[in-house]
């Protein structure tokens, strides 16, 4: 019996949680680990690096990110877009962290976790 815990990455544009997500399901035994894809030209580079079992993709809006303290552009945000297109393509969970407070984001990934094992 291989008891490996299983690799999640965590992709996302800046500002949408990545970090948090991580540090809280670190916190909670998983081994999880942020991907920053949406610096990336390389489309596949979460899977490249990673490698991983699962993914959870983050997302949330431009006035968002400006909200959470990111100073920057409307064209540095839609830059990224297209750079996490293939990961939100293959994530097997996605939560919008627009609206959520950071521990419903980690509860809606756990939620999904369990169902997953």
């Amino acid at each position: 019996m291989n008891s490996k815990k299983p690799l999640i990455a965590v992709v996302g544009p800046c500002k949408s949680g990545k970090s948090t997500l991580v540090r809280g399901l670190v916190e909670k035994g998983y081994n999880a680990r942020q991907v920053s894809q949406e610096h990336s030209f390389a489309a596949s580079m979460w899977r490249q690096i990673t490698q991983p079992d699962l993914m959870i993709y983050l997302h949330c809006s431009y006035e968002t990110t400006l909200a959470r303290g990111l100073n920057w552009t409307r064209a540095e945000y839609e830059e990224q877009q297209p750079r996490l297109v293939h990961a939100r393509q293959h994530a097997d969970f996605e939560i919008a962290t627009d609206e959520l407070p950071q521990e419903e984001v980690l509860t809606k990934a756990l939620s999904f976790l369990t169902q997953t094992k």
